[in-house]
């Protein structure tokens, strides 16, 4: 069992953003933190969640690091019972607000990863995405994670922007690989409707040779490659646990919860949660939906699709790609060994 967190406020609402954030309603958090605890209280219910049966917990946003780790109390003090001995919780958080002081409280409240939201360390491509940050910022951010006690630490970077050079993204690289890191996460800038890159779709420009390029890159820094966007020395069991398909409850305004063959979404509206946590909006999904989902995620993964979910027709489809070396199959599993034409494998096994 996996448990999202969702904190929607923002320090600044970058450019590309299109996750529910918002950077004007600071004065909720206190009435949003304990909407969160409420909607907990009856989640655990919902989802029948046994004691230490929750493998992870990941809090994201927006942003985490607005709200103070005091806030968090008693979120942590109800879930104690349920975490598992063993478990990984992450906080996402941006290098302008995630203090030593609030590093250190997320420390003692039991946070043993941190994801930072970097996306460069050039300073005209951060006024570009209008990140809040500098990268003297993210640099000191990182290394005072490290020197509380932090092991897991990630960062994330963003690519294929309209001024991307390869000695701009290499610098970014270094300086990352010159941090105590053992995480990072790469995405392509994509333009999202209603954000403001909306009306500059020239912003985004991805060049395939150069992504390759930029793969490869950090992969010869020892990173495995185990996610289309994601590489690391340590991989993320969340990250793992939603390829796997497993079971999550989604908390907080825009999150999303899946049980079974059932999805939950809590309204977007932050005023609307807090007036009503538990009012969520349902969708079921059919074998067919989960197998689908089950093919995008495993092939853009390293998870991979088992062989006995596919049909007649598809398992042969399957079989052509391992016969052209697009596909292999380990252990009754057919892996995809380039993450970037996981879209096109999953559309040609389906169809």
């Amino acid at each position: 069992m996996l448990l999202y967190i969702h904190i929607p406020f923002c320090d600044s609402k970058c450019f590309y953003c299109a996750f529910n954030s918002y950077v004007d309603k600071f004065h909720l958090k206190e009435l949003y933190m304990k909407a969160l605890y409420t909607q907990l209280e009856f989640e655990l219910q919902r989802f029948c969640v046994q004691p230490k049966s929750i493998e992870s917990l990941f809090i994201g946003g927006g942003t985490p690091s607005t709200v103070t780790p005091k806030l968090y109390e008693p979120l942590f003090k109800l879930l104690q019972p349920y975490l598992a001995s063993d478990i990984e919780i992450t906080s996402e958080a941006n290098p302008n607000s995630a203090t030593h002081e609030w590093l250190l409280g997320m420390w003692e409240l039991g946070v043993n990863r941190i994801s930072f939201g970097v996306q460069s360390f050039n300073s005209d491509k951060l006024k570009l995405l209008n990140r809040a940050h500098n990268s003297d910022q993210a640099k000191e951010a990182i290394k005072n994670a490290h020197k509380i006690g932090f092991k897991n630490i990630s960062l994330d970077l963003i690519y294929a922007t309209r001024n991307d050079t390869k000695e701009l993204l290499q610098h970014d690289l270094e300086t990352a690989f010159s941090l105590p890191i053992n995480h990072l996460s790469a995405y392509a800038l994509t333009i999202e409707e209603g954000t403001p890159f909306e009306k500059k779709p020239f912003m985004a420009k991805e060049i395939l040779k150069n992504t390759t390029w930029l793969f490869e890159q950090i992969v010869s820094h020892g990173f495995k490659h185990y996610e289309i966007s994601n590489f690391g020395t340590y991989q993320s069991r969340h990250n793992l646990g939603y390829w796997q398909y497993k079971d999550y409850i989604g908390l907080g305004s825009g999150a999303v919860g899946k049980l079974l063959f059932e999805r939950f979404y809590p309204s977007t509206s932050v005023e609307k949660y807090i007036a009503n946590p538990l009012e969520v909006r349902r969708e079921s999904l059919t074998l067919e939906d989960k197998k689908i989902e089950q093919l995008f995620l495993g092939f853009r993964s390293c998870v991979g699709v088992k062989k006995e979910i596919l049909n007649t027709a598809e398992l042969e489809r399957a079989r052509m790609l391992v016969e052209e070396k697009k596909l292999f199959l380990q252990n009754n599993t057919f892996m995809n060994p380039d993450f970037l034409l996981a879209d096109e494998i999953t559309l040609f096994i389906s169809s």
